[in-house]
């Protein structure tokens, strides 16, 4: 994300007033969380309070819980199952009438099965990391107040996927996949090791061994350097 927004007055918190939007950043990198609240938490300039932090899975559905914020800005790629198992288990919290939890993806990827994925998950929008603070907090609001959001390239692959009702998958061969698997897939198409994988995603190298296995088998491919080309394909890396 620029730091462009952050050397000017932001103009969704001059038009909201008095209103204050409480925020929960879920992004497994430290350094951009810490550099999303310089931008935007400045909470008299631009109206927008962030409440809560988290790192994963399991963190994100705790502070979100705990916090009830407005709007969760959401990262697709998270260890313990990703941004659209923080969504599954947030269902009820974004279903309720009185106090909806909404969630807004942030992201660096902008392929199209992530951005399919979240919303299908039930976010009200997805917009990349290079965006401005200043257009950041315009979004957050919007989002906060029911409306769908999202950057200008990535609003067509929502249009084209829910063209139908049926909204048929993306990639039929990507769909075999579970989240883990996707989450397994990525990490080892970017270079990871067995141990790397393990670590980040807690879990052990064997089972991170099984679903390698299982990656393989369901895309009918040989080894990783395969599994790499694929998913360079695909833009997945």
């Amino acid at each position: 994300m620029t730091s462009e927004g952050a050397q000017q007055d932001v103009a969704a918190g001059g038009a909201a007033g008095d209103r204050t939007v409480r925020v929960v950043l879920v992004d497994d990198h430290r350094m951009f969380r810490t550099g999303v609240q310089a931008e935007i938490g400045e909470t008299g300039r631009t109206g927008v309070e962030v409440v809560g932090e988290a790192a994963d899975v399991d963190q994100a559905v705790t502070v979100i819980t705990t916090t009830r914020p407005e709007v969760v800005l959401l990262d697709v790629h998270l260890p313990g199952g990703g941004g659209v198992e923080v969504l599954r288990r947030s269902a009820a919290m974004m279903a309720d009438a009185e106090r909806p939890v909404r969630f807004l993806a942030l992201s660096v990827s902008d392929a199209a099965e992530d951005v399919i994925g979240v919303i299908r998950g039930g976010a009200r929008g997805y917009v990349t990391k290079t965006i401005t603070g200043t257009d950041l907090v315009d979004a957050i609001f919007r989002v906060a107040d029911g409306d769908a959001v999202f950057s200008p390239r990535l609003a067509g692959f929502v249009l084209d996927a829910f063209a139908s009702t049926d909204a048929p998958p993306i990639d039929e061969d990507l769909d075999r996949l579970t989240q883990r698997e996707r989450e397994v897939l990525r990490l080892i198409a970017r270079g990871y090791a067995y141990k790397e994988i393990a670590k980040q995603l807690f879990i052990s190298v064997k089972t991170v061994e099984s679903h390698v296995s299982a990656v393989l088998r369901k895309l009918q491919l040989s080894n990783r350097h395969e599994l790499t080309r694929w998913a360079a394909a695909r833009r997945l890396v």
